[in-house]
């Protein structure tokens, strides 16, 4: 870990256990990444700050307490394993549900889930496939535009359940967008690791 590493790790919040599943957890993305790229190559040296971070600060923002966790188009685990890493610290007693459609990235998904013992269960389907999973969190990272988020998330959302997607500059005219099919009054939250980033904190959605 580099110096920045480091700063980025203090600033988690975490015990030393969970640093070091985190740890283990990049070596596996560095591993696994020149077969499968779970990752943009050009951000392998950068681990830290542009996956695990922006994947961690979800978990300030969720319900607690919660019992299960789904994470949509999960690809290398950003955020879902991040997320359920520092789950067995903070939430022990929860559960999260990975969804990933590429057999081999499902793979991985359950390798890193296996080495960290972690409490996840993987499914290699789409979204769209899966029965309804009542989720009191359902979190997706650049899989979709808003509009297709809510209506993959809606059938798998508890009553009291809430969505947390993490979008880019045009995440204004993304709500404008999806605004025309869905009810929707999203919490804007800036990222912490992005100025023109924020994460969108959905409750009550309803299709119009």
């Amino acid at each position: 870990m580099t110096e920045d590493d480091f700063k980025v790790a203090e600033a988690l919040n975490v015990s030393r256990e969970t640093l070091g599943k985190l740890e283990q957890y990049a070596d596996l993305v560095r591993k696994w990444n020149s077969a499968i790229n779970l990752i943009g190559r050009s951000t392998e040296g950068q681990i830290w700050i542009r996956h695990i971070q922006d994947s961690a600060q979800l978990w300030g923002l969720r319900a607690a307490p919660f019992g299960t966790w789904l994470d949509l188009g999960s690809g290398g685990g950003l955020p879902g394993i991040v997320l359920a890493t520092i789950a067995t610290e903070k939430a022990p007693e929860s559960r999260f549900v990975l969804v990933e459609s590429d057999q081999r990235k499902a793979t991985f998904l359950r390798t890193a889930a296996r080495t960290l013992c972690l409490n996840v269960t993987v499914h290699a389907a789409r979204v769209e496939q899966l029965p309804p999973q009542r989720a009191d969190v359902i979190s997706a990272r650049a899989l979709a535009p808003l509009t297709d988020l809510c209506a993959l998330a809606a059938p798998h959302l508890a009553p009291e359940g809430m969505c947390l997607f993490p979008k880019g500059a045009n995440y204004a005219s993304e709500i404008a967008a999806a605004r025309l099919s869905w009810n929707m009054e999203p919490e804007i939250h800036p990222s912490v690791t992005d100025p023109s980033a924020v994460i969108l904190k959905l409750k009550a959605m309803a299709h119009v």
